[in-house]
Formats: structure tokens, sequence, C-alpha cells
């Protein structure tokens, strides 16, 4: 089970630790020091752009690493070319940065760059239990994937989950699903509650989008394919009030955490953010609600 955030003052039975965040290697070149801005432990996510130096990627973690974060770079299934580019950028994460976790992703790459098209197929390899990698994240869509089910089903990203969430119960290695960001409530809890009906298990960490101007929130909402959700940011927009103030998402983890203190069993186990306004403004929110 997933450790509380630091510091939390609430039961892990009936809180959601905010407890994780993500940086590309540019925004972390940018910050002096990330102790001034993070509690100590927190997971942080380094998110692998199509094209971003392996170099810059295994830097920042190993710096991170070394500032006392828990650091989980993205895997990126079609930017990586086989077996043998995976083994060198896995030993590359272990022995220089001391990595043991990691976010595994089928990539937004338009071609693949090699044989790997998806999670599955990095995980086959049996790479990462070999070079002891103790805790793999893997994506969950609560508002579907047309890239996965291009019929607007569920059908090949339930299918998937199963076959991850067996592959931890053979390895021995702990894994959780972190979602795509969205926008009410309705969304996560549904879909988790469809899932864990299925069968599924694995714990349940919400993408939340963190401060940012509402415009720009829309506009990375379309960009990553958020989907019916989005009417919500819509509606705000129509308020003129509301549009000159900048979002936040304490409403929407307000309402999760009700809901997980009302049914502590559900699948919802933490919150992560999804810094789209910059890091500052989501670690000043984070510290301010080191629980949703």
């Amino acid at each position: 089970m997933d450790q509380p955030a630091p510091h939390s003052p609430l039961s892990q039975a009936s809180a959601l630790p905010c407890g994780s965040i993500e940086v590309l290697p540019r925004t972390a070149a940018a910050i002096a020091d990330f102790r001034s801005l993070l509690a100590p432990g927190t997971r942080i996510y380094i998110a692998h752009v199509h094209g971003t130096p392996v170099d810059d990627m295994v830097k920042t973690a190993t710096r991170l690493r070394g500032e006392g974060f828990a650091v989980m770079p993205h895997i990126p299934a079609r930017s990586i070319g086989g077996p043998e580019d995976l083994q060198l950028l896995l030993t590359r994460y272990r022995q220089e940065a001391d990595v043991r976790e990691a976010l595994l992703l089928g990539g937004g790459a338009t071609s693949p760059a090699g044989r790997f098209t998806s999670c599955r197929d990095m995980l086959e390899t049996g790479l990462f239990e070999a070079l002891g990698f103790e805790r793999l994240h893997v994506a969950g869509h609560p508002e579907g994937n047309r890239d996965i089910d291009p019929d607007g089903s569920t059908g090949e990203a339930d299918r998937a989950l199963f076959w991850k969430q067996d592959y931890a119960r053979r390895t021995g290695i702990a894994m959780a699903i972190i979602t795509q960001f969205a926008f009410e409530p309705t969304c996560f809890i549904t879909w988790s509650e469809r899932i864990a009906a299925l069968g599924i298990t694995l714990p349940v960490h919400v993408g939340l989008a963190g401060p940012t101007k509402l415009q720009t929130l829309i506009k990375y909402a379309i960009a990553c394919g958020v989907g019916p959700s989005l009417k919500v940011l819509q509606k705000r927009a129509l308020d003129v009030r509301r549009l000159l103030t900048p979002f936040e998402p304490t409403e929407l983890a307000g309402a999760l955490t009700a809901y997980k203190q009302a049914n502590p069993e559900s699948l919802i186990s933490a919150v992560h953010l999804f810094p789209l306004g910059g890091i500052d403004p989501a670690a000043r929110w984070m510290s301010a609600h080191p629980t949703a």
C-alpha cells in the first residue's frame, strides 16, 4: 500500500496524500534547490518530451535523488529503440542516480523508434525486475483513450490493466495507476469503481491540474485530449469573474477526499499534481494541502 505524504494529519484510511508532482528537465534546471519548495520524500516524476536527450533526464534524476526526493522518470515505449536501448537507459538510472521507480507510458511519438509500442513490450523484456526496480506506475484514462480503443470502448485499456496487475503479482514489484487529469470528481469516481468491479486492485493516483490561468488550462486540456469533464472549465470561462481568477484544484480535491472518507475501500489513494501553471504555484498549493 502507498505511504502517506509526509506530515499528513489524517489517517491513511481517510486521507488522500498529495505527494507527487512532475517536472521537465529544463524546468528543473531553473530551480536552485527543490528542498526549498517541496516536502522531503515527495515523489517527483521527470516528464519525457519526445526528443529530450537521455543525458538531461539522467542528470535531472541524479540531482533530485541527491536532494532527497523519490524520483520517477517517464519511460516512453515508442521513444526507445529496443531491449538494448532500454537496458542501457535503466542501467544508467540505477547506477548514476539510484533510481528505483519509473512511470511506464506508450509515449506520444508518431512513429515508434523501434519494436516497442506499449508498456507491455517493455515489461516483457524482464529488465525492470532484473535491474532492481521496486515500483512502477502505469497510466489510467478515466475519460477513455482513442489511441488505445479507437472505437470508444474500454476493452483494450481494461485488458492492459489486467496484464500489468498480473505482472506486478508475478514479480513482486509495487504498482499503481496514475490518471490523466480531469475536472470533475464523478469522472474519477465512476472509473475507479468500474475497474474495481472488474477485479482491478491497483491503487489509483488521481491526476489534478495545478494552479494556473483558466485560459492556459483549457489550452492544455484540449491538447491532452481531456474528455467530457472539459465542460466544467468551459462553463467556468463563461463567468467573467471566475475567468479572471486563477484555477486551483482545491474544490475537486476536497470532493475526492470526501468520497474517500465515505468509501475507504476505494482504489483512489493519492493525488498527483500536474504543474501546468509552473512549479512554484503548484508547490505552494501542495504545501498548503499535504492531503487533498
